[in-house]
């Protein structure tokens, strides 16, 4: 047999493939799954209906109504009653306001997906402190990690567990209940909240968050008037017509003609000599422009932060800041292609993308998941963005966009999931969707609403995850790297070995993602646990624990993604705070394991 056709090295080719490819990010994580089953598919390792099977798995449709259910609890203002918690009981002290926010956002992301409650809190979050006068930079890392921390208390906190418990069943040893790892999750979140409180005040910077403003995102020499000239083309035309802002990297925010303000929208007005357009754009496209179609720069505009933020709040406009979700169909697509100013009647001035601020080119820039827009536009336009599923308006949202008269209704279908879950009524796989009809019947949610609510990334990544790990058990390649991994550290301790492979998620989890390295490693897991007569349940477990506390990077986990621009953090700034944290579970965890659930089998 050739190399080519021995299925462990071919089951070994692809999955280095796809572990390059998630690193490198040559297209989207989900995507590079799905082509993963494709290739297992086309080179014989796995039938067409195991390529597919993911799809149908009990974990995938678990995850997808779990996320319809979170949705419901969001959209009926459920989560907004403990707002009034955290200004009542936070107070001034900054260990005081961590300790509260990590007791309050704990144990509801226990029950809900953790990136939904944080983009509840995300603008409550940042309010309260505007009115408190602290940095968010001090609260929105701990908000990030609690909610992480929280989320391990029980089975349907995360994809991960969820995934976890799949594969478990699979390779034999039985579905997880809800409770399964509560103790473990209660005593792992309660030090690292502890951790928190106490230490993160100290670690990081009292930084400012970048404010909501031209003067935070550094635009006022992006801000300039220009006159329509008697001699410019424009003449007559209007800016619809014109096409300049297609044209050129510019964007007109207001008109002003005799001495009258005309906000957005103004494409369909005709231009007059004498006309003023306050435009955003950089100096050389607006010595392209002024060349081009007869415009006058004004001469010496040099606005301060109020006259600045005078012109762009005039009349019925404003300006916020607005949140790229993860499960936006804007990623990956152009603010130009997307036509956003007609479709959402607002105008993207600025992206902070992390550590770095767009401010040139940027209708041809492809938008990322946790880019925070600085927008313009009419305050209607804001009401209408704080119900779109595509983006965060980054100011608290309003009750009336809610259905906070079905929020007792939204709590009891919850409620009652987790019970018919816990008392083994039901498999959770039903009792979550029989909840998801519930939250349509009662009308916490309209039907059309389910679709948006489903992180589609998320489920095909564990679509395509599924089937590679169908693949590594089918050819042998789980076996081949157990038996050389015993090889090199069979000498060891059931505690040194159930560390090691804590430790090693732990970094996959950082290169990849948590849901890959649970596919990949509790099988691998399993296997030396079984071959070495320890308890494959406790490695189990470990990895599962490992894969989702993650905290070493900005972009090892979607809460950390979604905190890293609104509250101004440097990349670093989630080592220094997460390293001490991982290396305080990976200490504590495997021992807590062997305590709580024994090493022998």
């Amino acid at each position: 047999m050739t190399f080519l056709q021995n299925p462990i090295f071919l089951t070994l080719s692809v999955l280095v493939v796809a572990l390059v490819a998630f690193v490198v990010e040559w297209v989207p994580v989900d995507m590079t799954a799905l082509f993963v089953a494709i290739a297992l598919v086309v080179l014989g390792l796995v039938t067409p209906e195991e390529g597919v099977a993911g799809f149908g798995n009990t974990a995938t449709i678990t995850v997808m109504a779990m996320f319809i259910l979170s949705a419901g609890i969001s959209r009926t203002g459920v989560i907004m009653v403990v707002r009034d918690w955290l200004v009542k009981w936070g107070g001034k002290n900054a260990n005081q306001q961590i300790f509260i926010l990590g007791i309050i956002v704990g144990p509801i992301t226990a029950f809900i997906n953790n990136t939904a409650v944080v983009a509840v809190f995300l603008p409550i979050v940042e309010d309260w402190c505007k009115k408190q006068g602290i940095s968010p930079s001090k609260l929105l890392i701990p908000l990030s990690y609690a909610t992480v921390l929280g989320g391990m208390i029980t089975l349907i906190g995360t994809s991960t567990s969820i995934l976890a418990s799949g594969v478990s069943k699979k390779l034999g040893y039985g579905e997880f209940s809800l409770f399964q790892f509560t103790s473990l999750g209660l005593i792992t979140f309660a030090v690292g909240l502890v951790y928190l409180a106490l230490f993160a005040p100290k670690l990081l910077p009292d930084r400012v968050s970048p404010s909501a403003d031209l003067e935070g995102y550094g635009l006022k020499d992006y801000v300039s008037e220009v006159t329509i000239a008697p001699r410019s083309v424009l003449i007559g035309q209007t800016l619809r017509s014109s096409e300049i802002q297609r044209k050129f990297d510019i964007d007109v925010l207001e008109l002003i003609r005799d001495g009258s303000h005309f906000p957005q929208p103004v494409a369909d007005k005709k231009l007059l000599a004498g006309d003023i357009l306050l435009v955003r754009g950089g100096r050389q496209e607006l010595l392209n422009i002024r060349d081009e179609k007869g415009l006058d720069i004004v001469p010496d505009v040099k606005f301060g932060k109020k006259e600045l933020e005078a012109e762009l709040n005039s009349g019925e406009d404003e300006v916020a800041e607005v949140l790229i979700l993860s499960n936006s169909r804007l990623v990956g697509a152009t603010i130009k292609d997307l036509r956003f100013r007609q479709r959402y009647n607002a105008t993207v001035l600025a992206i902070r993308r992390g550590e770095e601020l767009l401010r040139e080119r940027l209708g041809k820039t492809p938008l990322k998941f946790g880019d925070l827009l600085l927008v313009q536009g009419p305050r209607e336009s804001f009401k209408g963005l704080q119900t779109s599923r595509e983006l965060l308006v980054m100011e608290p949202r309003d009750v009336e966009n809610l259905r906070v008269d079905k929020a007792w209704v939204a709590i009891g279908i919850i409620l009652s999931v987790i019970v018919a879950s816990a008392f083994n009524w039901m498999p959770i796989l039903v009792s979550a969707l029989v909840g998801v009809a519930l939250m349509v019947v009662t009308g916490c949610l309209k039907p059309g609403e389910i679709y948006g609510a489903v992180r589609w990334d998320i489920i095909f990544l564990l679509a395509g995850l599924l089937p590679l790990g169908t693949a590594m058990d089918k050819s042998g390649t789980t076996k081949w790297l157990a038996d050389h991994l015993l090889s090199a550290g069979g000498h060891l301790s059931g505690f040194w070995v159930l560390t090691f492979f804590y430790i090693a998620t732990t970094l996959l989890t950082e290169i990849l993602s948590n849901n890959a390295a649970v596919v990949l490693m509790i099988p691998i897991a399993a296997e030396v646990a079984k071959t070495l007569g320890l308890n494959p349940l406790a490695f189990i477990y470990a990895v599962t624990f490992a894969a989702s506390n993650s905290y070493l990077t900005p972009i090892g986990y979607q809460t950390n993604t979604m905190v890293y621009g609104p509250g101004g953090y440097k990349f670093l700034d989630f080592t220094r705070v997460g390293a001490p944290l991982n290396l305080i579970l990976t200490i504590l965890t495997p021992l807590l394991i062997i305590w709580i659930y024994g090493l022998s089998k």
